[in-house]
């Protein structure tokens, strides 16, 4: 069996029992159970959630992403050999510690297969937060221009690339389009600062003014959870992006809970921290992979701009990338998730017919 035969690339076309169109990303396929199923699991499985909660299963694929764009490679190789499952591997464990150390729970209800997730519905906060440890990326840009201000915080001159920060800085973001705040433009992905979050608590969906404290303990006390973790491999955690939103347990109370995945090489920057230590950055995540396409066509402005996107798709599309390029990229995933986890990772011989045989066998999702 080839490698292609062995990457999941397209996760929405499961026959998965559902009455609503399958929801796709980048990465992750969402399937909405029925009224109907949902009940049965929850009533079957002993989920801690209301009796009426929606319920999905979530299918995350082996297709990598970078600067807005679905890579590919050659022989047929539409993602990356074992990427999928070492995300899912790596946000499990961080997920499972947080619930030991008394943080917070996640979305995740159950855990089939390494490829799925079983999840209950939430109401997201409308927000994406990233905890910086270091100055590097498009704060780095910014700061080299003379910027001087983040999401309303002072930073100080004199800082150097890839240095470590005075401290853990959160500099949020808008999570989609959101419209009517004031000093806010309707854009994706906007910076905003912790006054345009109190001031409008309630457009971001946060239930009441005092829950940003709570969401901002539980962001850093998250990354502290997974940069110890990480400091005791020698491996540096920089920076992050979390997610929250609000479910209802069985019980009928209302909890904030960490959404999405946390602490991986996808929403994640991690290094090496031997390399570090001796001048070299050398990534533990996407990021490598961002590199390597910068470094592999010849005009990288195409991959930066915004403004030649029309080119940035088309070289997407019209460019298999070598196997080997996906293969090191392949590595720096699978080499993390054991690392982090301890556990090897797997490749599965046919990842899709795996899933819909346990979901038929054991949740009765699959007519």
């Amino acid at each position: 069996m080839s490698l292609a035969d062995r990457v999941l690339a397209v996760n929405n076309d499961l026959p998965i029992r559902t009455e609503q169109p399958v929801h796709s990303g980048k990465v992750r396929s969402v399937y909405w159970l029925t009224e109907a199923d949902s009940r049965r699991l929850i009533a079957e499985k002993g989920y801690n959630v209301a009796a009426d909660a929606p319920l999905a299963i979530m299918v995350i694929s082996d297709r990598i992403s970078a600067f807005d764009c679905i890579w590919h490679g050659e022989g047929g190789m539409n993602g990356v050999p074992g990427k999928g499952a070492a995300l899912n591997a790596i946000s499990n464990h961080w997920f499972r510690l947080f619930r030991e150390q008394g943080l917070a729970d996640s979305h995740i209800l159950d855990i089939p297969h390494p490829f799925i997730w079983i999840v209950q519905k939430a109401r997201p906060v409308m927000i994406e937060a990233i905890c910086r440890q270091y100055i590097t990326g498009s704060m780095w840009r910014d700061y080299a221009k003379g910027g001087r201000e983040f999401c309303g915080i002072e930073i100080p001159d004199g800082l150097q690339k890839d240095q470590k920060l005075p401290e853990l800085l959160i500099t949020p973001s808008t999570k989609g389009i959101l419209k009517g705040i004031p000093g806010v433009p309707e854009a994706d992905d906007v910076n905003i600062t912790r006054a345009d979050i109190e001031a409008n608590f309630e457009a971001f969906n946060f239930k009441s003014k005092d829950d940003i404290e709570y969401y901002e303990r539980l962001l850093k006390e998250g990354f502290d959870v997974i940069s110890d973790a990480l400091a005791a491999l020698d491996q540096i955690f920089v920076d992050t992006k979390f997610e929250f939103g609000y479910v209802t347990d069985a019980a009928g109370n209302d909890k904030l809970i960490y959404m999405d995945e946390v602490g991986t090489p996808d929403s994640s920057r991690i290094w090496d921290g031997p390399s570090y230590r001796d001048g070299k950055v050398v990534e533990k995540s996407k990021e490598e992979f961002r590199q390597l396409l910068l470094n592999y066509f010849p005009d990288p402005d195409i991959l930066l701009n915004k403004d030649r996107m029309d080119e940035r798709n088309a070289l997407a599309k019209d460019n298999a990338l070598p196997a080997s390029v996906l293969m090191q990229v392949s590595e720096t995933y699978r080499s993390i998730a054991e690392k982090i986890t301890g556990e090897a990772i797997v490749l599965s011989d046919n990842p899709k017919q795996e899933i819909i045989d346990i979901l038929r066998r054991d949740y009765g999702l699959v007519d």
